[in-house]
């Protein structure tokens, strides 16, 4: 009895589901996956189980190839001349089950990555959707509050302001921001923000009244973008602006300002 021979028919059975979990799931760690063992298998072994039964329905309905249970049955068992025999008939077909498998991986691959920016760009996934409690991206809590992707489509921010307050020299400064981009450490931390027109004040300048929100309060600081490393961070505040519809003749808008005290979010 060849005992390493069904282990690695049921991995073989099993991958797929991993690569439709591993392609769908949006999350923001990259090194380590925390989620529960038992959990990752068992979702695994659930999704690989409802591909293959609709592979071989397709594989029945388009080139009307059968799947003969027994066959499995016998190579996965403990019974050397059923396994022997099982072997040879599967070796007899090795062209249809490897183009099975390498169309099955293939479609486990792209099909999900597919679905998911399906997801993504009808907003599926957003609190307050039909579908959001099951196909919200819950390992991913950054990627929906730095890209809008909790508003409907057409409610979605045309500016997201960061606000953060910076050591600089041991003085606390208020960087001021249009959010451009953004990236994550590999254990799935925000690392740095990428903010363009960037200006700053010291926090020391705080005033309140009527010209709190001033924009001279601010100083320019030269360059195309600001890369701002979170973990330098002590508070980040985040806004969503939705600017007006233009109108015919009007001025020119004034420049964009987040609220004089920013609130802390993380």
């Amino acid at each position: 009895m060849n005992i390493a021979l069904p282990a690695v028919v049921v991995f073989l059975l099993v991958l797929p589901g991993f690569l439709v979990r591993m392609r769908f799931k949006r999350v923001e760690r990259s090194v380590l996956d925390a989620s529960p063992f038992g959990r990752v298998a068992t979702e695994a072994t659930i999704l690989a189980t409802l591909l293959h039964i609709f592979w071989i329905l397709l594989g029945a309905g388009l080139f009307d190839r059968h799947f003969e249970l027994r066959l499995l049955l016998n190579l996965l068992g403990s019974h050397p001349e059923a396994q022997r025999d099982a072997s040879e008939r599967i070796g007899a077909q090795a062209d249809w089950l490897a183009f099975y498998f390498v169309s099955l991986y293939l479609a486990s691959w792209l099909l999900p990555t597919l679905a998911r920016d399906f997801v993504s760009a009808r907003r599926w996934d957003r609190l307050g959707s039909r579908f959001g409690r099951v196909l919200r991206f819950n390992d991913a809590p950054w990627y929906y509050l730095l890209s809008g992707a909790d508003f409907a489509p057409g409610e979605v921010p045309d500016l997201i302001l960061i606000s953060a307050v910076v050591n600089v020299g041991k003085e606390p400064w208020l960087y001021v921001g249009v959010l451009d981009d953004y990236f994550m450490t590999p254990s799935g931390d925000l690392d740095r923000l990428v903010l363009q027109n960037v200006r700053r004040r010291r926090l020391a300048d705080d005033r309140e009244g009527p010209d709190a929100d001033a924009p001279d309060r601010f100083y320019a600081i030269d360059g195309d973008y600001l890369v701002l490393r979170y973990t330098e961070s002590t508070t980040v505040n985040v806004k969503y602006v939705k600017l007006p519809a233009p109108e015919p003749d009007a001025a020119q808008p004034p420049a964009l300002l987040p609220d004089a005290s920013p609130q802390e979010i993380a």
